[in-house]
């Protein structure tokens, strides 16, 4: 610490760390652009002229259509929680986030089962009513399938960060319009659309960056796209040279979607004129309207959450005394293992670089805290090229190393939990790091700075204040990335080391057999720990002062 306390500056313990990260979470994804521009090879040339069209088409037409159905469902039931009163709403304002819980992939080989031939519909429309249907009207294995699913299980992150903003809007904005004459469906699309559209870019570009990143939900459902074809190249071709070139693809189709949304974000601004605003005062629903608006609400959270779970809840308990022995208590410890310690690890990381980022206004500080958000926006199918090309070129230079020591010369990195659980850090730190960042902007600096006033220093005033300060943020952030990598597939199924399960592998391994029953404990125990885990966010968003 006295070697620090010396340097000039901002150059601290602090910066040094920061800097250490953001190049070890850069470094995966520098390595795929630069192998871009490598030779090319016989199969990446026969998927650039037969296959690739084929990727492009069905991508763009998911997220164009999953994007602009996340908005309108979860727009209107933003702006309908916050400026109404109707039946049930409180429960609905975090019912309605739970379908987060319920990864695509799980909802997809659902949905499957109960629409297909020998699923719960078909079954009691031929058994009970006599009645034979036409196959097509009930194949959910189609592109149209794939985006009903993302889009019934993605649009919440819509809906939670457009409320968040509805929730401290001026109340005047509104008013003015209805005493103008405008009826409601006037006021959302003249009013609240325009005000919040830097919300819902916001939202819609997160689910379009979850629908890149799937390969559950296109593999089960047959739908060649980016993340289908990187598996097929790599495992089914043993061709990482085309894998990486893919992957670099899909790279570029990210930067061009966060290009766009920063330009969309960035052409119209709205702000207050006063600084007193009123926030929205909700107007009470009754008769048919309230009945109406209860409805609507009930039946996203019906298809979004309560049929799904209903369904793998009865599969478990005809199948759970087979499938509950001592291997499957395993896969729930390897699951909560390395969701525990990429969590962590993630809180750990972000809290430094956000500390360092309000600490230093500076063009380094900026860049670090732009880069760890750069890692959500990679598809996990992109970051586990990157991060195996890494680790495998570290194991080569380390052999001489291992042979000094004594060991056999060995991939020991690639083949350890640790390159997993790095995936899970450069992948999800922007989740921890928002939250953290949060937290930080709540408090301000002034209690930091009459720390400082007083002699602390900037470590002892980081553990003594500033710590205790953004507790809340610091759980949020564990919570939210807990979630995630619970949840998480494409990662796990690469970089996961031999004989190391985890309740996701598992679970799409029994649905990709075909094992669908077998499938519903892994799955419904992914859902219950994510959906306590979401209620306790909500509950700790509800409390923190606004």
């Amino acid at each position: 610490m006295k070697i620090f306390r010396t340097l000039p500056g901002y150059l601290n313990i602090w910066t040094i760390c920061s800097v250490i990260i953001v190049i070890l979470v850069l470094l995966p994804n520098v390595s795929i652009l630069i192998s871009f521009f490598t030779e090319k090879t016989a199969n990446w040339q026969h998927i650039q002229e037969f296959i690739l069209p084929t990727l492009l088409k069905n991508t763009s037409i998911i997220i164009f259509f999953t994007g602009v159905l996340s908005i309108l469902i979860g727009t209107s039931l933003a702006w309908i929680v916050s400026a109404y009163d109707f039946p049930m709403k409180r429960f609905f304002k975090w019912a309605l986030i739970l379908p987060l819980a319920i990864p695509p992939y799980i909802a997809a080989y659902t949905y499957n089962g109960i629409l297909n031939y020998t699923g719960v519909i078909q079954s009691t429309l031929r058994n009970e009513f006599n009645i034979e249907v036409n196959q097509a009207y009930f194949d959910i294995m189609t592109l149209p399938g794939a985006i009903f699913i993302f889009t019934l299980f993605l649009y919440p992150y819509v809906y939670m960060i457009t409320r968040a903003f509805l929730a401290n809007q001026s109340a005047s904005l509104v008013e003015n319009a209805r005493l103008l004459g405008s009826n409601p469906f006037e006021i959302f699309f003249k009013v609240v659309l325009p005000i919040s559209r830097g919300a819902i870019i916001g939202g819609v570009s997160l689910v379009l960056l979850e629908v890149l990143n799937d390969y559950g939900v296109v593999q089960y459902f047959g739908v060649p796209t980016f993340s289908t074809a990187i598996f097929q190249t790599w495992f089914g071709m043993s061709d990482l040279n085309a894998a990486i070139k893919l992957s670099a693809t899909l790279m570029f189709i990210v930067f061009i979607i966060l290009i766009l949304e920063r330009i969309l974000r960035g052409r119209k601004k709205y702000s207050y004129s006063s600084p007193k605003v009123r926030p929205l005062s909700p107007i009470r629903l009754s008769g048919s309207r309230a009945w109406i608006v209860f409805s609507y609400f009930l039946f996203i959270f019906v298809l979004g959450f309560i049929i799904p779970f209903t369904q793998l809840f009865s599969w478990m308990l005809l199948t759970y005394e087979k499938i509950a022995d001592p291997i499957f208590i395993s896969l729930i410890f390897n699951s909560l293992l390395v969701a525990s310690i990429g969590s962590f690890m993630i809180v750990l990381f972000a809290v430094i670089i956000a500390n360092f980022a309000r600490m230093h206004n500076s063009i380094l500080s900026k860049l670090a805290a732009r880069s760890v958000i750069l890692g959500y926006s990679i598809p996990g199918a992109v970051i586990a090229v990157g991060i195996i090309t890494v680790f495998i070129g570290t194991d080569n230079l380390l052999f001489s190393f291992y042979e000094a020591i004594g060991k056999e010369p060995m991939l020991y990195l690639s083949t350890s939990l640790f390159m997993l659980v790095s995936a899970y850090v450069i992948r999800f730190l922007a989740v921890g790091f928002n939250a953290i960042e949060s937290g930080f902007d709540k408090i301000g600096n002034k209690y930091t700075e009459a720390s400082r006033t007083l002699g602390l220093g900037v470590t002892k005033t980081f553990f003594k204040v500033d710590v205790r300060l953004i507790k809340g943020a610091i759980l949020s952030g564990f919570i939210l990335s807990f979630i995630e990598i619970l949840k998480e597939l494409p990662l796990t199924l690469i970089l996961r080391p031999f004989n190391f399960d985890t309740l996701s592998t598992k679970a799409f391994q029994y649905a990709s057999d075909e094992q669908i029953h077998e499938a519903s404990l892994a799955s419904i125990v992914i859902v219950i720990v994510s959906g306590i885990a979401i209620y306790i966010f909500h509950h700790l968003l509800e409390k923190e002062p606004h």
